[in-house]
């Protein structure tokens, strides 16, 4: 099954697979990125069929002309969840690290890929805002705590959580290959 992750329990093996997105939203500096891209590796050396979604270069790439208030939010999102359908019908797996964080819009991209027949694996990223404000690699907290920049989500914009994820991950108090443990085997349950 080229493309899929294979199945080695045989209770499983007759089960269809399917395609998934597995969508990991949380603050900046949440670890989003970080684990999105060894969920990328360790499902491709699965061999999976795997595309990584980042929501910084997407923006960059494709989001000319988009601000941060909530309506230019949302269209970005939802780029971003309608290329994760496109996905699905090769039957792929798409992980998105976006901070996305509008429940409303996140909730919107998982119908539109679960309308596909696809598996959808919403991933909170949790991490307490002191550590991310202590942290803070790219200087983002200390300039929104500044005021230099407006509409910065969890300081000055809203985040809503998700309220029943399929998996929460603070990789403040988790390592990376733990929370990697379990994604991979959330998205062998949800593609088979």
């Amino acid at each position: 099954m080229k493309g899929n992750i294979p199945s080695r329990d045989p209770e499983t093996a007759h089960r269809p697979v399917r395609g998934a997105t597995v969508w990991l939203t949380g603050l900046s500096g949440s670890g989003k990125s970080t684990l999105a891209a060894h969920l990328a590796r360790a499902l491709r050396g699965l061999g999976c069929a795997t595309e990584l979604l980042d929501g910084d270069q997407i923006r960059a790439a494709a989001g000319a002309g988009l601000g941060f208030g909530r309506a230019d939010r949302d269209t970005h999102v939802r780029r971003i969840g309608a290329r994760c359908a496109d996905l699905m019908a090769g039957q792929g797996i798409a992980i998105v690290a976006a901070i996305s964080p509008y429940r409303a819009t996140r909730d919107e991209c998982r119908a539109l890929v679960e309308s596909r027949g696809a598996g959808f694996i919403e991933v909170a990223m949790q991490c307490p805002l002191p550590v991310l404000i202590r942290r803070d690699p790219k200087g983002l907290y200390k300039k929104a705590l500044a005021g230099e920049i407006k509409n910065f989500t969890g300081i000055s914009d809203p985040y809503e959580p998700p309220i029943f994820p399929e998996a929460t991950v603070d990789i403040s108090i988790e390592s990376v290959d733990s929370a990697l443990r379990r994604l991979v085997q959330i998205v062998r349950v949800k593609t088979t």
